[in-house]
């Protein structure tokens, strides 16, 4: 990593962390790709699916935004969930700006949201409210779900955004950029992600997973790149393994004759070209592996905390 600039032809470099928190299935993940321009962090209409926390990197003028893809704060019941919401709260926690994201769509604020609310004044903290999804919504609709917000929490600014179009966005990122502590940037400004392209890759192909399967599969799956092979020719060979919980669920991703996996292969393959810009041979693998969640290994792999 080159030495990172103190001035820039904008002016003196602004530099800080903006935690995205939010319930399961608020958007975090999309308004972080939305807002870095490019895919960092996996999304699916599955709830829980970011497990880790995944930063994307914004340059806006002369300030550089560290954005912290926070894993959804919700009741946790598992060892894994326990360790996601304790990751997404210390992610809050180290940052010099937190972003509530919040699905207006859902016309109400729910109940991981409103956890999320207590904590925050638990602790003292302040916070910016996006209010996501409110695409097509009429005005008459989406008032009193913001009046609602207002009343429950003193937030700094609300905005109402659409991840998925950008709308919204750019007011968003000017407000959270004029904000931001002047000092050097942390990453070099053409970097998009501190995510290793080993762990992404391996997000890119359990999102697929998800997205093929996720009528017969739960969320007893995961994803580890094995071996990364640079070839001569410029491409790359990766091989990686699926870990499911039980037989049945091997089979399932299996699919009849191969079928199921060699579609999630054929999928994740196509985006990862995308995402690297050169040719990707890609092997797939699936393993049985009982209680791989209750796993330190794995969750130390992810950056989570297993004494939480």
């Amino acid at each position: 990593m080159t030495a990172s600039p103190t001035d820039s032809p904008e002016g003196p470099t602004r530099c800080g962390f903006v935690a995205l928190v939010g319930a399961p299935n608020a958007g975090k993940s999309t308004l972080t790709n939305s807002l870095v321009g490019a895919k960092v962090s996996i999304v699916t209409h599955k709830a829980q699916t970011t497990r880790s926390r995944i930063r994307g990197i914004v340059m806006a003028g002369a300030t550089q935004l560290i954005l912290v893809d926070t894993p959804g704060i919700f009741k946790p019941r598992r060892r894994l969930d326990r360790a996601m919401v304790h990751a997404a709260w210390a992610g809050a926690g180290d940052a010099d700006i937190i972003v509530l994201v919040a699905d207006a769509a859902r016309g109400r604020i729910e109940e991981d949201t409103q956890r999320i609310i207590d904590g925050l004044k638990a602790n003292g903290q302040r916070a910016v409210l996006a209010l996501n999804k409110v695409d097509g919504m009429k005005r008459e609709r989406l008032l009193p779900i913001a009046q609602a917000y207002s009343e429950a929490f003193d937030f700094d600014s609300v905005f109402m955004i659409s991840a998925l179009t950008g709308n919204g966005c750019d007011d968003l990122t000017r407000y959270l950029a004029e904000r931001m502590p002047q000092g050097p940037w942390h990453y070099p400004e053409d970097e998009l992600s501190d995510v290793p392209m080993r762990l992404l890759a391996a997000e890119v192909t359990r999102e697929q997973v998800f997205l093929k399967l996720h009528d017969e599969l739960p969320y007893e799956t995961t994803v580890e790149t094995d071996i990364w092979t640079e070839r001569d020719d410029g491409s790359v060979k990766i091989d990686q393994t699926i870990y499911v919980e039980r037989e049945s669920q091997r089979m399932i991703v299996l699919g009849k004759g191969g079928q199921k996996i060699r579609e999630v292969g054929q999928l994740a393959r196509a985006q990862l070209e995308e995402m690297m810009e050169r040719r990707v041979h890609l092997f797939l693998f699936v393993k049985v592996r009982e209680d791989w969640q209750e796993d330190r290994e794995r969750l130390t792999t992810w950056g989570l905390e297993w004494d939480v």
